[in-house]
Order: C-alpha cells, then structure tokens, then sequence
C-alpha cells in the first residue's frame, strides 16, 4: 500500500534497478503545487492591480493622491483626485511619529515639489521656502500667506530639519532626524557611552580587511575541497590536528592579547572607552574559545577509531568531484535562486502592505486597507516562503543525488554524460518534481507549528509560568528534532528517488530499510563523516579568524573590532558551509548506492560490483576482519568446550 496518493509502486522485496526505469512520480503533488505558485502570483497581481505597485515606489499622500500621478477622485474625500504630476516627493509633518506595531508612520503626509534642503526653524522660514521653491509644505488649501500661527496645526511641526529623498522611493527622509524610539533598551544602548557609535566605525574603518577575510574564507573552502579530492586518506587525521592545533593556538592567542591589552590598560592612567570594550570583548572571547577547544578534545577523543569506511567514502567523493565538476558550484545557483526568490518575496510583501482600498478617516484623510479574506493573504504569502525555499534546497539535493547515482552505478566511467548534473536536472524537472514538492510541504508542516510556537514564547515572555515556559520549549524541541530526523529521511528518499525512479513513499519507505540494516554504519558516517566536515568548516573559521585577530589586533587604539570579526567569521563558516555541504550529500549518496550495491551484488559473475575500487578494499578488509573474530570465536568455543569434557 502506498501512501497519500502513492500506491501501487510497492513489491514484497524492492528489486533495485538504479537508472533503467523511469517515470513521473508524486504527480498530484506537483499539481498542488503548481496550483499553489498560481496562488502565489495571484496575491501579488492583486497587489500590482490594487495601486500597491505605485504607492510602495512613488508614495502617496494622506487623502490618496498618489505623488508624481495625476490621481483619480475618491468619493467623499475632498482632496482627492488632485494632479501632482509636478509634486514627485512625499513630505511627512511627523517623520519621527511611528507605528512600530503596524510598521507605518501616523504623520499627515503631503506630495511636495522639493523635499526642504534646509533646517526651517519659524513658519517664516517655511514660507520663504514655499516661495523660493515652489515647494508648499502646509496642507493644500492654505496659501503660502497664511503661514501664520494662526494655522499652526496645518504646518508640519517645527523646526523642519534638512532632509533629502530616498532613491528610488521619493520620500523626504530628515538627515538628522533626532527621533527618539520608545525602546528602553535601544535608548540605554545608544545613549551610554557611545557604544553603537563606535562599533560601527570599527566596521567601516575595517572594511577592507573584512571585504579580504571574507574572500580569503572563499579561496580556503576551495582549496579544501581540493585537498578533500588528493589526500583523502590522511584527511581525517590532518584536519583533527590542524584543528587541535588551530583551536589551542587560537585559544592561547586569545588568552595572550586579552592579558596584553589588560596590562595596557592598568598602565594607562586615563584608558579610553575602546580600550576597556576590547579588554571585555577578549576575556568573553577567551572563555567561549576554552569551553570549545575542551570539548573539541573530548569528541576527537571518543570518535577517533571509526574512521575506516568514511576514508573509504571520502576518496570516491573526490573522485566524483573530478568526473563532475560542475558540482561544486551547485550552492551558487541555489543560493542565486533562492537570492531571486527572497526578492521577489519581500517586495510582494512591502506591496501587500500598501495595497487595499481606501476607506475614509477622521479629519478627511485616507487610509488603504484589505477587508474580507483577502487580509489573511500574508498567512498563505509566509507559507509560499517557507515551502518554495525548501522546494528549491530539495531540487539541489535531487540533483546531485542523480549526478553521482549516474556517476556510481555507471560501470565506465568514461561513457558518463558529458554533463552528468545537467542530465539530473533534466530528469528531476522531466520526472520528479513532485517528488520534490511533496518532501519539502513535510518539513514545511513541521517548520509553521515551530516558529508558532517560535511567536507565542516571544509574545509571552516574562508573562507565562514556570510550567507553561518549560511546556513551550519542549514542544519547539521535540519540532526541531523531528524537523532534523525528517530532513534527513527526505535527503535518504530523494536518493532513493534518483536511483529507482519511485515516488516519495516508496523511497522513504525503501530508504529507511537500507538505513536500519545499516544503522552501525550510518551512525559512523553520521558521526564521524559529518565531524569530519564540521571539523574542515571550523578549521576555515579558526584560520580566517586567526589572521583576522592579527590585522584587526593593530586598530585596538581607535576602533572596537569584536563585531568585524564576528562578521569575518560568520562569513567564512556560510561559505565554507556551502562549499562543504555538497561534499555531505556526496558522501551519503555514495554510503546508500554501497548499501544497496552489497545488497543486491556478492561480486560473483552476473552480479559483480558497481562500487569503486577504494570501496572494494574496505569490503576486503572488513571481510578478513570478521572472519578472524569469526575464527577466533570458533577456538574459544572449542577451548572451552575441550576444558568442559576434562
């Protein structure tokens, strides 16, 4: 029995046949989706249709005049439906008066030829302006002579700071503003020694040398998958002990610049604010740096013996590496596409909150809003976000899944096409993209009643009670959990998919068989196999950190760089981690095409082998192993039971 549309696939004992039959599969699933992407298009050609558009780029004015337009009367609003083809830009009375909640300013907003280049201190001086510039910036039906205090409600609020237009979004934005935002917090962090002042210009004043690290993190994650390919077989001991070394290294350089800059500081008579922030900054660097480096010794301790079958694996993923090239820059057009998505995301959602219609306010003025079921579009907007971006994550995991299943269970490797990730590309797009769309909508229902829950603890901190607290972080636990397990399954399912051409539950289904049989060696790849990984990511954080420290540690007179470096080094683990990520799923592909491979072949004539000569020797080896602790268990039996009979 299949699930969920899926029958009809399954036999009592899966006969594999990897890349001879291939059809559709999962395709109700991609029809839902497809239909759901129209849904997607549908909210935002609402949006386009409603004005949204228009009024997100241009602006508009508190009685729905749109700035730079000539404007459509509105019933029952006055001041509707005037030209302001000359008047491009919109001026708030209020620019500091803000909705934080709602996300909109409660100023009145007028459409004004000139944003003022000026401080206007008096209504004297806004008339001048008005009259200099043709630039009216009281309400419409007020002359520039009746800039007076009797109309002092009309104007907008003095003094009238300089201020200049957002590109491309025409509103007049003060450039010194003086808003001061209702958040304790934010008030206490700006205020108190000028904090975000200062680590904002270590940011600036270092940004050559972050702009370099960060390029510098790129050529070193390259450079690793390069190693990766030539010396696999000492990999895993190179990278444990550059990784002891850089983590102890790191540690006792932290340590040593921490004391440096203390001593410094207890000889300078009057130390400086940045002086102490960095001696801060080193000691809470040092600490987290020693708490790792230990724990770091400790698993390297414990994983240390199951390390043979993952050196195995790791050579034949070099060796793919070189038959398919292109695979290493998969992450690109991933991370490219999902960039697009994002963009486009994000704009509907800015478009979505302009759009609506207008509904008259107090005092004559306009205000656009959505009514009905239409309001509720953001809820299934959020959903395309979290659906299509783990759509776009699993059709990179399916494509290389295909790539190296070509790659494994082609047995000369010179006939591969000539682009063997184009030829998965082709065949997840011809085949399997329902497949596709079926395992990410899974994690996408795990990922919503997360991050509800996610909103709801936000929401009720500080409010709810020890049990509800506690309730709360189990429940988002046990989600990240399952959402973790299920990520893993999906990768296993759609390997399965690329090898037999199944539906999603099939596979799974398939995919969990072979990994409970396997379930000793899938935990030493899963532990060892990924350490490894994290161990290459972490070796490129610590050396690009390290330099990092080096070249920021001759600013410490004038800038606090604690936050370039945690740049630096966030950057350098996102792009080693994409780089690395792709050898990972390399790596498990290749572990379920030699489960399968020992499984269904004994290398006998007409069953021989698909696996790669490195792999052939690990069998080999492992045979004799078990076959001497076969052969020594056979002798202590019969010692013991030639001792019994005497």
């Amino acid at each position: 029995m299949g699930c969920c549309g899926c029958g009809g696939e399954e036999d009592s004992v899966r006969q594999w046949k990897p890349l001879e039959q291939r059809s559709c599969t999962d395709v109700l699933w991609l029809l839902i989706f497809v239909l759901f992407c129209i849904g997607m298009a549908i909210i935002c050609g609402f949006a386009i249709a409603s004005g949204a558009a228009q009024r997100l780029v241009f602006g508009y004015d508190s009685y729905g005049n749109i700035c730079g337009h000539k404007n459509t009367k509105i019933k029952d609003v006055a001041m509707s439906g005037l030209d302001h083809t000359d008047k491009k830009y919109v001026f708030f009375f209020e620019p500091c008066n803000w909705d934080i909640v709602h996300l909109k300013i409660l100023s009145v907003a007028l459409c004004v030829t000139k944003c003022p280049d000026m401080d206007l201190k008096t209504l004297e001086d806004v008339r001048r302006f008005a009259k200099n510039n043709g630039s009216h910036l009281c309400l419409y039906d007020l002359d520039p002579t009746q800039y007076t205090s009797k109309n002092l409600k009309s104007c907008p609020i003095l003094p009238v700071k300089s201020s200049k237009p957002i590109p491309f979004f025409h509103r007049c934005v003060p450039m010194d503003s003086g808003c001061k935002i209702n958040f304790k917090a934010l008030t206490t962090f700006v205020s108190y020694n000028s904090v975000l002042q200062r680590v904002i210009t270590g940011v600036m004043t270092s940004k050559e040398i972050i702009v370099g690290l960060c390029l510098m993190s790129l050529v070193l994650s390259i450079l690793l998958m390069v190693i990766i390919r030539y010396i696999s077989k000492v990999l895993v001991w190179i990278l444990a002990i550059l990784t002891i070394i850089g983590s102890i290294g790191g540690t006792a350089v932290l340590w040593w610049l921490y004391a440096d800059h203390k001593k410094s500081l207890e000889l300078d008579p009057s130390p400086d604010d940045v002086t102490a922030d960095n001696v801060k900054a080193l000691l809470v660097s040092a600490i987290i740096a020693t708490v790792i480096t230990v724990i770091l010794l400790l698993l390297m301790l414990i994983m240390r013996k199951r390390v043979a079958l993952t050196i195995a694996l790791f050579h034949v993923a070099g060796k793919v590496f070189t038959y398919i090239p292109f695979l290493i820059f998969q992450s690109l057009w991933t991370f490219l596409a999902l960039a697009f998505f994002w963009i486009y995301w994000i704009a509907v959602l800015l478009l979505l909150a302009t759009a609506g219609y207008p509904q008259k306010k107090d005092q004559g003025y306009v205000e656009f809003k959505v009514s009905g079921p239409l309001q509720y579009t953001w809820i299934y907007h959020l959903v395309g976000l979290i659906w299509i971006s783990e759509f776009i994550l699993a059709c990179q995991q399916m494509a290389i899944a295909g790539a190296v299943v070509t790659y494994y269970f082609t047995r000369d490797k010179n006939n591969l096409p000539a682009t063997p990730i184009l030829a998965s590309m082709c065949r997840l797009i011809k085949y399997h993209l329902g497949t596709v769309a079926k395992g990410s909508f899974i994690i996408t229902l795990i990922k919503i009643p997360r991050m509800i829950l996610v909103y709801i603890h936000s929401q009720l901190k500080g409010k709810e009670n020890a049990c509800a607290k506690c309730m709360l972080k189990a429940c988002m636990c046990c989600l990240w959990c399952l959402e973790k397990c299920l990520l893993y399954l999906n990768r296993n399912a759609y390997i399965a998919t690329a090898i037999n051409g199944t539906s999603f539950c099939t596979s799974a289904k398939d995919a969990i068989v072979i990994l409970v049989e396997n379930a000793m060696r899938v935990a030493a790849i899963n532990t060892v196999g990924d350490f490894v990984l994290f161990l290459g990511k972490l070796l490129i954080v610590l050396v690009t950190g390290f330099v990092g420290i080096i070249l920021l540690n001759y600013q410490r007179d004038y800038t606090v760089w604690v936050l370039p470096l945690i740049i630096i080094c966030l950057f350098a683990f996102f792009v080693s981690h994409c780089f690395l990520s792709i050898y990972e799923m390399v790596v498990d592909v290749l572990f379920l095409c030699f489960a399968i491979d020992c499984k269904h072949n004994d290398g006998s004539p007409g069953r021989e082998y698909y696996m790669d000569k490195s792999l052939m020797e690990f069998m080999d080896e492992s045979r004799k192993a078990m076959r001497s602790v076969t052969g020594s268990g056979a002798e202590m039996k019969s010692m013991a039971s030639g001792s019994g009979n005497a």
